[in-house]
């Protein structure tokens, strides 16, 4: 089955996200590292979710990772695939898989982010095959 991406919701954004879907509407994906800890995260947030220092800065991501799990959801509407993906950075994401045909979905297979417009318009990432 080939999904697609037609029916994205609207991200909520908030003061503290602001910044990430800014860069998401220039086509950037952003993700964080912690300054007292030194670890990658994501989702966008004020605090790291590992020390919980408010000293997070943002960082552009090259885009490109591998896929480390997924699932198939055919019941969606429309039918899709919810992923982690491990970027080259380190960190890993929850995303959703698009433009692909869901039989050649691997484990460790490379990705690349593509950036989608929801609803309302905002820019959203997403991964496809690369």
């Amino acid at each position: 089955m080939h999904i697609s991406d037609d029916a994205i919701r609207a991200p909520v954004r908030t003061p503290e996200t602001a910044a990430f879907w800014d860069a998401a509407n220039e086509k950037q994906l952003l993700y964080a590292i912690c300054r007292a800890c030194g670890k990658p995260h994501y989702y966008p947030r004020k605090l790291c979710p590992f020390c919980f220092s408010a000293r997070v800065d943002w960082n552009p991501s090259s885009g490109t990772g591998k896929l480390y799990s997924f699932s198939f959801f055919r019941k969606g509407q429309p039918p899709y695939v919810l992923a982690w993906v491990t970027l080259e950075e380190g960190v890993t994401i929850m995303t959703n898989i698009t433009e692909c045909d869901t039989e050649l979905l691997r484990i460790d297979g490379k990705v690349e982010v593509v950036f989608k417009p929801a609803e309302d318009g905002q820019l959203t990432p997403l991964f496809k095959p690369a």
